[in-house]
């Protein structure tokens, strides 16, 4: 199991994405602060550096429109973007921590060692027993890269991450036949029946097909009202934005 006692609550970025309560997302000070908060996990992105280091940035660009990967990590630092080992370094043990992978078209053609892949297979070996990692990618190589290497890295959960376009119900079937342990869905994506021909899914069916496959369901980013509603439709995690607006719209449920 990922999530103990669901609907677990998991800081997006760190407090939040963009700059909420004035911690910048992806940042040591937001997740230090999403920590005092006393969430039970954090997402963050990793991208790999010029250098061979894992940052945390969202975007493939820096604020000044330079490609994450074609700078190094030093020089990333000098614009306030944080190496993956500063933040594991600062944050509590006891907080999990979900490391969305953000893949760069680079890691199609470059030497395999040097491919974000590897990275991040490397930074597990490093850090597994540390504390819990849950390891999500848009690119389902990711998830299946770790998955064939478990012998070698260590067991760590592994899930899909799929936008707000994409099915749900084509979401959970894919995760689930990756053999994958989550499937990671967009709030639209969860609670929207399909327009195409043919049956709709609810929130509650999608969930119950999800967890009847073995799949436990992290839903980003709701809002503190739809966090309470995928809530009481049994989604195991919510990745928000709204840290205090969540917690008080879940006080109680969990």
């Amino acid at each position: 199991m990922i999530f103990d006692v669901p609907p677990v609550i998991v800081g997006h970025r760190g407090f939040g994405a963009g700059c909420p309560g004035g911690y910048r997302e992806n940042s040591v000070e937001s997740f230090l602060a999403a920590a005092r908060l006393g969430v039970p996990w954090v997402e963050l992105d990793a991208r790999r550096s010029s250098d061979g280091e894992l940052v945390l940035w969202h975007d493939p660009v820096t604020p000044d429109g330079l490609l994450i990967v074609a700078q190094t990590a030093a020089e990333l630092a000098a614009a306030g973007i944080v190496r993956l080992a500063d933040v594991l370094a600062a944050l509590p043990a006891g907080v999990g921590v979900n490391i969305d992978v953000k893949t760069a078209i680079e890691d199609a053609t470059d030497p395999p060692a040097q491919r974000t892949h590897a990275l991040i297979a490397a930074a597990l070996r490093r850090y597994l027993g540390t504390r819990r990692f849950f390891v999500s990618s848009f690119d389902p190589s990711v998830p299946i890269y770790l998955k064939d290497r478990a012998a070698l890295i260590g067991a760590v959960a592994l899930g899909l991450i799929t936008e707000q376009q994409y099915p749900a119900a084509q979401a959970v079937s894919a995760a689930a036949n990756l053999g994958l342990d989550a499937v990671c869905l967009h709030t639209g994506a969860l609670e929207a029946r399909r327009a195409a021909p043919g049956p709709g899914f609810s929130a509650e069916e999608i969930l119950g097909y999800a967890h009847e496959a073995g799949l436990e369901v992290m839903t980003w980013s709701p809002d503190p009202a739809e966090a309470l509603r995928l809530a009481q439709a049994g989604v195991d995690a919510v990745c928000v934005n709204d840290i205090p607006g969540v917690q008080a719209a879940l006080a109680g449920t969990q």
